[in-house]
């Protein structure tokens, strides 16, 4: 009984040794996986083109911006705000007047990008959708303020001088804001059903113009004409007056003459005539 008893008790000393052993391998796993979540807690990405703000539940925003790479944080306390510094572009349709109060339709392309150094600002006074918030309200203030200076007809004939104008005015404004903008481009100008009608009119009223300038011109190069032909006639006749003073009937006669020449010169080439020479005597065979 004595051995007995002794072997289980070396059998009970290992099986707690065993648990020892994995409630140790678990604490310690336990420990990892916290320590590993924490230290990725306190651990965070900025990616290419991006810059991050830290935000300090206990001092606010942070003045400082943070490059790109990975950066320690202290968590729940530091919060990290990713902003996209790389150009992005964004279109704004505007409806405004011109200088003779036509309807314009004008859409605007603007390509655009935080300044890195002014993030924390614009985070604090503006947020994350900086651009949703200004963009659309200051190019709709520059757009009227610069169409209201030309007519119609100028921001067709003056487009470069309209969005060269636009471009100054608007990237002056956005600088206020922290923002830079990389071109600015006018892509779509169309005017009010009015405005566009009355020129198809104006269009058709000047090819009809066109057409009757034409016509004025045609008959009066068919008068010169007229004049020019008659003009020769005139003075052919009065050659051929002067000739006959001079020559008499010699040159009626030369002109018969050359007339007759004419003429036989055409019967000699028509083979259903035959010449038949005059004062001598000719046998023709009739069939009885």
């Amino acid at each position: 009984m004595l051995k007995i008893n002794v072997h289980f008790s070396h059998q009970d000393c290992h099986i707690a040794a065993m648990a020892k052993l994995f409630e140790s391998i678990g604490k310690l796993g336990l420990a990892l996986a916290i320590g590993g979540g924490v230290v990725n807690s306190a651990l965070y990405n900025v990616d290419a083109g991006h810059r991050a703000v830290i935000f300090n539940r206990f001092q606010g925003v942070q003045d400082d911006v943070v490059g790109e790479g990975t950066h320690f944080l202290i968590p729940w306390v530091q919060k990290p705000i990713i902003f996209d510094c790389r150009s992005r572009p964004r279109n704004v349709p505007v409806i405004t007047g011109s200088k003779d109060l036509q309807n314009v339709n004008i859409t605007l392309r603007i390509l655009f990008r935080p300044v890195a150094t002014q993030l924390p600002r614009i985070f604090t006074s503006i947020g994350e959708d900086y651009d949703e918030r200004v963009l659309p309200s200051i190019t709709t203030e520059v757009l009227k303020a610069v169409v209201a200076r030309f007519d119609a007809g100028e921001l067709i004939t003056q487009r470069e001088l309209v969005s060269r104008q636009v471009s100054e005015d608007l990237t002056e404004r956005a600088s206020t804001f922290g923002l830079i903008l990389d071109d600015v481009s006018l892509t779509h100008l169309t005017f009010g059903k009015e405005f566009t009608e009355a020129v198809e009119l104006k269009q058709v009223a000047q090819q009809e113009a066109e057409r009757a300038r034409f016509v004025v011109e045609k008959a009066e190069q068919q008068k010169q004409a007229t004049i020019i032909s008659a003009e020769g006639d005139s003075q052919a006749a009065l050659l051929i007056a002067n000739s006959l003073q001079e020559a008499g009937d010699g040159l009626v006669e030369l002109r018969k003459l050359e007339a007759a020449e004419d003429i036989a010169f055409q019967l000699s080439r028509s083979r259903n005539v035959t010449y038949v020479p005059s004062g001598q005597g000719m046998l023709f065979q009739i069939p009885q």
